[in-house]
């Protein structure tokens, strides 16, 4: 390395220390190791890769190994992470979904393609896609019985609070109309097995059921999200009106906590284990025979501590495990125990983990009447 560049990687180094510089400007990764020296931030290597193929790319380099010369030095100085966030997400709307590094491509894509090329977000007043109010278009649904994806109509509509899908794109009546406020979707491209997979859950007759998605466009997809994510934040400023949006924020769509395989057993304890796909989503425990079913086989709703729910290690004694794992699990409620095995002790700890904070966070009222509407239905 020149004199030069070590002056350079010193100066870089020191930068990196003011405030907003210490994670990914888009992603908020921890210590970032690369830089745009044409927009004046730092960034993790994941979003660096997205940086380059912008139609406009900024100048992408790596803060130890690239030359630097003094000029983007200085200019890293006088810019940097904060002052470019002031610039470019000056306003970026409460419902729209900031990726963070645990999210998939696309969204982390779509959100650095908003804020630098589209720059959607640096003066109020401009008309955003997501708020149109209404939203029509074709994405490619999986059969809920043959698993092929085919190209079904959907219509978002603000007015009416609905997603509604048609099998046919001049039918009259929509195979289906979901009522937004019940709506959770999640990007799934590892589960869908595409890029731009988008799993959509909701309640249908009291059951949980999904749909698969995707579009050949990151950006139509992420669109339809936070669309979806618009509507529902409207819907929420109707319906509390005295709250702020920052807590309204987080009854928007979630990630699910944890999702993956477990054995369990039946209501009598003495079925065979078998292997099931679980999704928590947030107090709601759900299991499918396959992780892409249409509808779960079961839930588990997950109260608070206090009203007779707990989560803790290994199977009651005497517990004919006939299963291939050992980890057991055991899931006490007001009603009855649901026993798991999981295939590791690592697996075993980190559902437990999410299971004990989900059982030691206060309920809210809604949380209250979800409870009250399982025992009813179970």
């Amino acid at each position: 390395m020149s004199v030069g560049n070590e002056r350079a990687a010193r100066a870089l180094k020191e930068i990196l220390q003011k405030p907003g510089n210490h994670a990914c400007a888009d992603c908020g990764a921890a210590d970032p190791e690369w830089g745009s020296s044409s927009l004046g931030v730092f960034i993790c290597l994941g979003c660096s890769g997205i940086h380059r193929n912008l139609p406009d790319p900024g100048k992408v380099k790596s803060l130890s190994l690239s030359r630097w010369e003094d000029s983007e030095v200085q200019f890293m100085e006088e810019n940097g992470n904060e002052a470019m966030k002031a610039k470019y997400e000056a306003v970026v709307p409460e419902y729209y979904y900031k990726p963070t590094h645990k999210d998939c491509q696309v969204l982390r894509e779509q959100w650095i393609r908003a804020k630098y090329e589209r720059k959607e977000f640096m003066e109020s007043g401009k008309k955003l896609t997501y708020e149109e109010g209404t939203r029509d278009g074709m994405l490619m649904k999986r059969g809920r019985d043959n698993g092929q994806f085919l190209s079904r109509r959907f219509v978002l509509m603000e007015r009416e609070g609905t997603l509604k899908y048609y099998t046919k794109y001049d039918a009259k009546e929509p195979k289906a109309t979901i009522k937004v406020d019940t709506i959770n979707a999640s990007f799934q491209p590892e589960k869908i097995g595409n890029p731009n997979g988008l799993q959509i859950t909701y309640l249908k007759d009291y059951r949980t059921r999904n749909i698969f998605l995707y579009h050949e466009s990151g950006k139509e997809i992420v669109d339809w999200f936070n669309s979806i994510r618009a509507i529902q934040f409207h819907y929420l400023k109707v319906a509390f009106p005295g709250a702020t949006d920052a807590e309204l924020k987080p009854k928007l769509t979630r990630n699910f906590l944890k999702e993956g395989y477990m054995e369990k057993t039946g209501p009598r304890q003495t079925e065979g284990f078998k292997k099931r796909w679980f999704t928590l989503d947030h107090r709601r425990l759900m299991y499918f025979k396959d992780p892409l079913d249409a509808f779960a086989k079961g839930e588990v709703f997950l109260g608070h501590r206090g009203h007779g729910y707990s989560a803790c290690p290994g199977l009651p004694s005497g517990t004919h495990c006939n299963g291939a794992w050992q980890h057991g699990i055991t899931i006490v409620t007001p009603e009855r125990s649901f026993l798991f095995t999981c295939e590791s002790e690592s697996e075993q700890q980190d559902w437990l983990n999410h299971f004990n904070v989900v059982i030691g966070t206060t309920m809210t009222p809604q949380e209250y009447s979800m409870e009250a509407l399982f025992k009813h239905k179970h």
